[in-house]
């Protein structure tokens, strides 16, 4: 398809449907956490996804290349990857999936503000300095729900660390020679990588077998193929047609589709705090990405 300037029907359609598959993410996690270790689950969903998104590169003739000095960024984006999964299963075993999606879809936050001293294009504003407040204030809301300690609040926490090495790989992926690499290319890093620390990790959280279920299994392979594979295909798809500061603008629907879905299948409460903090957080995300979407 001829490559576009703007975001159309179809791309709005595809990319509320991608933000829908990444919100539901975080609750087919926490349903399969039940049957898998999480950390294992992280693992062998990584290795799967793999080999599905390799054998669709090559598939497609994707040139897959490792000789031009994308190796060593690559593998270090790898093991961010395998990090922040380590972080975002295990904290789902702590805390809701709605407060999971605020704390983690919160890297745009970091992202600015680390991206303010490292690339010259991307200087904080006026408008993203009242994104980055409302975010954070929205971010603080949220937490202080947990203050009080205990296992809610270090899920909590976890997310937040997993968002911020979430960040880590988009300004490696753009300061690095990886930029040379295609999306599909930077994918295939981290999914190679990452089972490398996520594997061994999991020897430290108890049996990699809970109270599997037929269900568990179900769930685990539609996140394989259903999210990681062909959500992401979708994602290269669309990133392949329509300007990527259109699509920022669409960022903020992953956590609002992540506090929904964890309302409807999981039965989460949705009180003040959470809907006031999700307010504010997807307000912020708007406000970041604003000059790139009118610029």
């Amino acid at each position: 398809m001829k490559r576009k300037d703007k975001i159309d029907t179809l791309g709005a359609a595809s990319l509320i449907v991608f933000s829908a598959l990444i919100g539901l993410n975080q609750v087919l996690i926490k349903i399969v956490n039940d049957g898998l270790q999480p950390v294992f689950q992280a693992g062998m969903r990584s290795v799967f996804a793999f080999v599905i998104v390799f054998s669709y590169a090559v598939i497609r003739g994707n040139k897959i290349n490792i000789t031009d000095g994308s190796l060593k960024p690559g593998i270090i984006t790898g093991i961010f990857f395998g990090l922040e999964f380590v972080l975002l299963f295990l904290a789902l075993d702590y805390t809701t999936v709605g407060r999971a999606s605020i704390m983690f879809y919160s890297m745009p936050v970091w992202l600015t503000i680390v991206a303010h001293f490292l690339i010259p294009n991307e200087k904080i504003t006026f408008i993203r300095i009242l994104g980055l407040l409302c975010a954070v204030v929205g971010l603080a809301w949220a937490l202080s729900d947990n203050i009080s300690g205990g296992y809610a609040l270090l899920g909590d926490l976890m997310c937040i660390i997993g968002s911020i090495l979430w960040a880590g790989i988009v300004l490696f992926a753009r300061l690095s020679n990886l930029r040379k690499s295609t999306p599909e290319m930077q994918l295939i890093y981290q999914l190679a990588v990452s089972p490398f620390i996520l594997i061994p990790v999991a020897f430290f959280f108890g049996p990699f077998i809970r109270d599997l279920q037929l269900l568990h299994i179900f769930l685990f392979v539609f996140q394989v193929i259903g999210i990681v594979s062909i959500g992401f295909v979708l994602w290269f798809w669309v990133l392949s047609i329509y300007p990527a500061s259109d699509m920022a603008s669409f960022s903020f629907l992953a956590p609002v589709f992540g506090v929904i879905f964890g309302w409807l299948v999981l039965g989460e409460n949705i009180g003040i705090t959470i809907v006031g903090s999700l307010f504010l957080v997807s307000v912020g995300i708007i406000l970041i990405n604003w000059k790139k979407k009118s610029g």
